[in-house]
């Protein structure tokens, strides 16, 4: 249950202002067909999500070493000082197509994903818990959480939430989860 809790926080607190979620904002504006786009953001976070934790995990058990656990533990620390940074989603990267809003969605999502933090993140917590499914569960129920309200309210929650104190918490989020880690592998805790 800790992998599933823990993966559903991260990477809720990580997505809110992540370009993933403006791509959602966008979508919802384009489209104006809710669920299509949130039907092509679950299948294709449960896809990106699922092959991610199975990187990590299959990592992990082959490099199952102090070494490694520091490793884990730095990219979890190196995560949170990516949080800080805001994400920026440009109208020229924005998807034009005439597939309908699923398929869009489902293709955009899916490649925009593609080396973003909660992909990074996904793979980290799949080395850590070593437990593909409660991960994959909970990094996409993650995404979920914080895309859905996107898709229904997006500019307004844009405009009500600091999304500057909203990356500080995910930040401080990935540190305490990283430094965890550190002093785990260093046999300081139990």
């Amino acid at each position: 249950m800790e992998a599933l809790f823990t993966s559903t926080a991260v990477v809720a607190l990580a997505e809110i202002g992540d370009k993933t979620q403006l791509l959602a904002i966008l979508l919802a504006t384009r489209f104006q067909r809710p669920l299509p786009i949130i039907l092509g953001i679950l299948v294709a976070t449960l896809a990106n999500h699922a092959l991610a934790a199975l990187v990590g995990s299959q990592v992990a058990a082959l490099l199952d070493s102090a070494a490694f656990r520091y490793a884990i533990g730095a990219s979890f620390v190196a995560m949170a000082a990516w949080t800080l940074i805001p994400d920026k989603f440009d109208d020229d990267e924005a998807p034009k197509s005439r597939s309908g809003a699923f398929l869009t969605t489902l293709v955009a999502f899916f490649l925009v994903e593609m080396g973003d933090k909660t992909q990074v993140a996904t793979i980290a917590l799949g080395a850590q818990y070593q437990q593909v499914v409660a991960v994959t569960a909970g990094t996409t129920l993650g995404m979920m959480i914080a895309n859905v309200p996107a898709i229904f309210l997006g500019h307004e929650l844009l405009k009500r939430f600091d999304l500057n104190k909203i990356r500080l918490v995910a930040a401080a989020l990935f540190l305490i989860i990283g430094l965890w880690v550190l002093v785990q592998t260093a046999g300081w805790v139990g």
